[in-house]
């Protein structure tokens, strides 16, 4: 394990605590139909994208996945503009023309969530080759779930980037379901069993101990980032909640309740949180004022967002393009 100072262990508190607050909002404007459509929450997830991305650099890229809020705030983007975005106005992320799944900010070096299962994979492979051709010492991460690890696209992009030794770090969050399929019905080894086909180190890690994530992610960075090519990393995880919103209506029984039960004990928030407390690196009222900072923040960011102007229906066409086509008009360029 690395040997955590106070700061960066109370940075990941708080992005972790960030996270599961800022689910647990959109769910309630999912409900009362602020948001529209469903969101796939990241509840329980939350140490893999916090301790992940902990890891790199600010000019370090992601890609995500149609579950990719966590990532997104764990890369550094502002929960107000991601509320925005989810609420469809212009001071979104994207301008309101994104929603949950595909949001982006190249400038944060996040390349997009992605509702195509796995197909962030190949995106970071284009980055990471322009890195290594540029001499750039910058690393990419694609994340994607067990669901992603029988996609043909997932096993190109792994071969790819062990033939051409490019800078990346395979990110696999295994919740255990692809929707309502368990792996084990889907695969007959472990995610991170399928790397030495490629020729490539895969790793086993828990993935509701941030302090694992961030240490075996540390070291996988470090390796891509000094020419030593490609690794996979499968985390362990579980999301507390359905695959996605409208699931907790659905009455779903792939789930046992003694299993929810079970993981919800190793939640990673609330054991951060002790653990911290336990080692004297902050008091319980300091860890009670954090998360009230934390409040604060989303009740200003939800006001943000309702704030917010609503798209012009006559720029539907701005920013779907880098250049102009015959027949669209030829504004939003950037």
């Amino acid at each position: 394990m690395v040997n955590l100072n106070t700061e960066l262990a109370k940075q990941l508190y708080l992005r972790m605590r960030l996270i599961r607050r800022f689910e647990e909002t959109v769910v309630k404007l999912v409900d009362d139909n602020e948001i529209a459509g469903v969101c796939h929450e990241y509840v329980g997830q939350e140490a893999v994208a916090t301790g992940v991305c902990a890891a790199l650099r600010s000019d370090d890229i992601i890609t995500s996945t149609h579950r990719g809020h966590g990532h997104i705030i764990a890369k550094g983007a502002k929960v107000r503009h991601m509320l925005a975005e989810l609420m469809g106005r212009t001071t979104g992320c994207n301008k309101g023309r994104g929603g949950s799944m595909h949001i982006a900010d190249v400038s944060l070096g996040i390349y997009g969530a992605n509702g195509i299962v796995g197909a962030g994979a190949p995106i970071a492979c284009g980055a990471a080759f322009r890195f290594k051709s540029s001499g750039s010492s910058t690393v990419a991460v694609p994340f994607f779930g067990d669901g992603a690890i029988n996609q043909g696209v997932l096993h190109e992009s792994l071969n790819l980037a062990a033939v051409w030794n490019l800078p990346m770090v395979f990110v696999c969050e295994n919740n255990l379901y692809a929707i309502t399929t368990p792996i084990k019905d889907a695969s007959k080894v472990q995610p991170h069993e399928r790397a030495a086909a490629y020729g490539m180190s895969g790793q086993l890690v828990d993935g509701m101990d941030v302090e694992a994530v961030y240490a075996a992610t540390a070291i996988a960075v470090e390796k891509a980032r000094n020419g030593g090519g490609p690794s996979f990393l499968e985390f362990s995880t579980y999301r507390y909640c359905g695959h996605q919103t409208a699931e907790r209506f659905m009455n779903t029984s792939y789930r046992t309740k003694s299993e929810v039960a079970e993981w919800r004990l190793k939640d990673p928030i609330e054991n951060w949180g002790r653990r911290m407390v336990e080692q004297g690196q902050w008091t319980v009222a300091e860890r009670e004022a954090a998360d009230l900072t934390i409040e604060r923040e989303l009740e200003e960011s939800v006001a943000f967002a309702r704030a917010g102007p609503w798209p012009d229906p006559s720029t539907a066409f701005d920013y779907m393009y880098s250049t102009t086509y015959p027949g669209l008009p030829a504004r939003g360029v950037e």
